[in-house]
Order: C-alpha cells, then structure tokens, then sequence
C-alpha cells in the first residue's frame, strides 16, 4: 500500500497490467506466429521455410475471391435482415411490454444457451424438403413442386440470421430502452406525429445501438462456417470453409494464415470506412 501511496501516477498502469498481459499472451502473440506463418513456403510433409513469401496472399486472393464476396454479401444481407426482425421487435419490448420485459429479453437469449452446432442442424429440419415451411411455399406457389431451400444460398443466410439475431438485439435494446420517454411526449406537445416522433427522435437516439448491433453482427457473420458447411453446398462456401478446410483437412498452413489477414484486414478496412459515414461518436455513443 506504501507503493501506491508513493506512486499515485502508477496505479492506473497497474490496474493495466493483467488485461495488457493478456492481451499479450492470447492475441497479439497468437497474432503474430499466424503472421510468422502466413510468410512460409513448403507443405506438411516437407516442413515450412520462412521466406517472405508475400505470394501467399496474392495467391489466396487469386484463388478465393468469390468465397470473399460471398462472405461479405451473406454476411451484409444477414446484418440487414437481423436488423429488419429485431428493431420492431425490440422497440415493442422496450416501450410495450412493462414489467415483461426481462422475460421477452430471455426468450431472444435464449438460443444462445444452445451450442452453435446444434441450432444450425435444428434448420436442417426446419428447412427440411418434406418439412411445413417448404410446403406451404409449395402450396402457395413460391416454390415449384421440386422446389427446397436445404443447400442454397436462402438457407445459409437464413442460418446466419438466425444465429447472429441476439447480437443484434441486445444492443437495440440497450439504446431504446435508455431513451428518456419525456423526450416522445416533448415532440407529441409540438404537435410531431408518431411516424415523425420515430424518425426525428426515436431512430437518432437508438443509432448507437444500431450501429454497435450491426457491426456485432456482420464481424463474425463474414467469418462463418457452420452455416454454408451445414445448410449449403460447396457452392455456397464462404471464406471461412476453406480457411477451416486448408488448417485442418488439408494443412495448408501459409495459405490458411494469409487468407485469416486477409479477411482480417477487409473487415478491419469495412469498419474504418463504416465509421467515417456514420461518424465515430455514434460507435462510442
């Protein structure tokens, strides 16, 4: 206690110390071996050399582009379909619901006591071809009489919405529930409708929790797996299959490590670009 007493100024360092160490041990070192490693030529049987070779990344672009887009074009319309289902949702838990809030909010968490794995394979048999929602959309003529949604692109974003909507909702919450409901009844006083009351009011003060929703979302939904491996085909294969096939089927170990900084580097590119438009108060707000 002397110490501290003595050294005021260190204190807040101190209190530093364990996150910075880590942060340290479990992702910048981490961080740096896939670095070390993205820059190897060789295979797994023959060893891997360290030679710069910057290749692997062009060779990973080269090859993997559409698994790229794929993924980011999943991902986006996931994020705005998450972002469609939880904001009515959530405004009507947060200004509707009373004293049930907490059981609504618990019925959203909920999934997520499920591991991952097993709340995909439940879509196999939502999505099933002999299941009701495929044949209602055969009954009304959406689908033909062969017509499935198991292994196409509908499945897969289906898939990630689903998984990813609490991400999107809590944060929504947040923001709605925070907001001061004397400021709605200002806006009806001057005479606002209740559409102009949303828009002029509501939607600007709950932006922080859209944007936070939607980056909590689509950050891991671009990495994705479970979903295209479970509820798609080889054809709706997104840079995380083959970034999981290359480390664990194939040992590619440079190539898996170079497409990781890739799609590490195009989101963190994404995020700093989403920031300049939204402005970066609001994803501090």
């Amino acid at each position: 206690m002397s110490f501290l007493h003595r050294h005021k100024g260190a204190t807040p360092y101190l209190l530093l110390l364990p996150g910075i160490i880590w942060l340290v041990l479990f992702f910048v070192a981490p961080l740096g071996f896939l670095g070390y490693q993205s820059l190897q030529t060789g295979t797994f049987d023959t060893g891997y050399t360290f030679d710069w070779a910057f290749s692997n990344y062009w060779d990973a672009l080269r090859d993997y582009h559409e698994q790229f887009v794929r993924s980011f074009l999943y991902a986006g319309i996931a994020t705005i379909l998450a972002l469609l289902v939880s904001y009515p949702l959530v405004y009507w838990i947060a200004f509707r619901t009373g004293r049930w809030k907490n059981v609504f909010l618990i019925l959203i968490v909920a999934p997520l006591f499920v591991t991952y794995l097993v709340r995909t394979l439940a879509w196999l048999n939502i999505l099933a071809d002999q299941g009701p929602i495929v044949g209602f959309l055969r009954d009304i003529h959406v689908l033909g009489p062969d017509g499935r949604l198991l292994a196409t692109s509908v499945a897969v974003v289906a898939g990630i919405t689903y998984n990813f909507l609490p991400f999107m909702a809590l944060p929504l919450y947040v923001s709605l529930e925070q907001i001061d409901a004397r400021l709605l009844e200002a806006a009806e006083d001057l005479y606002a409708s209740k559409r102009q009351a949303f828009l002029h009011v509501t939607l600007p003060l709950s932006a922080p929790g859209i944007v936070a929703g939607t980056l909590l979302t689509f950050i891991p939904a671009a990495g994705d797996f479970i979903n295209a491996q479970l509820l798609g085909t080889p054809k709706q294969y997104m840079v995380g299959n083959v970034i999981q096939s290359k480390f664990l089927d194939v040992l590619d170990y440079p190539s898996a490590a170079a497409l990781s900084f890739i799609l590490m580097a195009l989101i963190l590119v994404g995020l700093l670009a989403y920031a300049r438009a939204v402005g970066t108060e609001r994803l501090t707000g």
